[in-house]
């Protein structure tokens, strides 16, 4: 058995490692199969030699990201915990110091996941990017703030959001208004997205000016999108021939990435995904990148996780 102490470098970094009612460092407990022990007056680990060590590398990754002054939760000490148990742990490195974008109000948003950092790559490089992964894998948020990084940088003239107006056994039918009002409550997750990267009066100022044009996919068809940053998002809900339309309208000086989550299709039965279509016949296209995320990914609460994981074994 071996006993390792917890080293910090002050109550702060001990209280934002131990988390909110020690949750963080029950979690590790638990995940590892050691105790907490005070010691000489100061906390350690106790238990089997290659879990202590496991655990304290964990501890030690954790105080890194807080000396960098990331926040610490339980769904990333979860996956630390993970990623330890598989040998990977050194692959958050990468994490640490890459800021994908800076919010309205100074806040830099980092992916939290090594999935979610080469989400990030792979749009960087490619023309074209699929995003694949259930819910809260960040697959929309984080293809905003490029888009956003994008404009800002002068790569595209303007942004344009679309989606398929699809709903998730809902109708349209009963929404007062044209499709273009029926459809917004849909797009609400871009909205806020672009809101907070942009600031309430940055956004208004593009949306007037239409350097941000957010419509349903309808509204794609004819159209030629050139210098543009392109996002279709909820992909899994389009057709085979109008996943092509939107494809085709790729012009000069213009990047596309389109998300979508395949366990959530809401297509009437006997339609196929125009995105599982897409990906399975894109695959080995130059200038395409396709990426897969997996509950690993999810960033949302720590249940949202196991509940991804559930479906997917129930699927298989």
């Amino acid at each position: 058995m071996l006993s390792q102490k917890i080293e910090v470098n002050s109550m702060d970094e001990l209280m934002k490692l131990f988390g909110p009612f020690d949750e963080n460092i029950k979690a590790i407990c638990s995940s590892f199969n050691v105790k907490v022990i005070m010691q000489e007056g100061q906390n350690s680990l106790y238990g089997e030699d290659a879990d202590v060590n496991m655990a304290m590398s964990v501890i030690a990754k954790l105080c890194d990201f807080i000396a960098n002054g990331d926040s610490i939760d339980i769904g990333r000490v979860n996956y630390l915990c993970e990623l330890a148990k598989s040998d990977k742990l050194n692959e958050v490195d990468e994490l640490l110091d890459d800021v994908v974008a800076i919010t309205s109000r100074g806040k830099p948003i980092k992916c939290k996941t090594v999935g979610q950092k080469k989400y990030v790559d792979l749009m960087k490089k490619n023309t074209i990017t699929f995003g694949v992964g259930p819910a809260g894998t960040g697959k929309t948020y984080l293809a905003v703030a490029i888009a956003v990084n994008a404009y800002k940088s002068k790569q595209v003239e303007k942004i344009i959001l679309t989606r398929p107006a699809v709903e998730a056994g809902e109708k349209l039918g009963f929404l007062p208004g044209d499709l273009q009002e029926k459809v917004n409550p849909y797009l609400r997750p871009l909205y806020d997205a672009l809101q907070e990267l942009l600031g309430m009066e940055s956004y208004s100022k593009m949306m007037e000016r239409g350097t941000i044009e957010i419509a349903p996919l309808a509204y794609m068809r004819g159209r030629t999108l050139n210098n543009a940053y392109v996002i279709l998002d909820e992909a899994q809900n389009t057709t085979r021939e109008q996943i092509k339309m939107f494809l085709t309208r790729l012009g000069e000086g213009s990047k596309m990435v389109i998300t979508g989550d395949l366990t959530q299709i809401d297509l009437p039965k006997g339609l196929t995904s125009g995105l599982r279509h897409a990906i399975k016949i894109l695959k080995d296209i130059e200038d395409i990148g396709i990426i897969r995320l997996n509950d690993r990914d999810v960033v949302r609460h720590p249940l949202v996780q196991k509940i991804v994981k559930a479906y997917e074994t129930e699927d298989k």
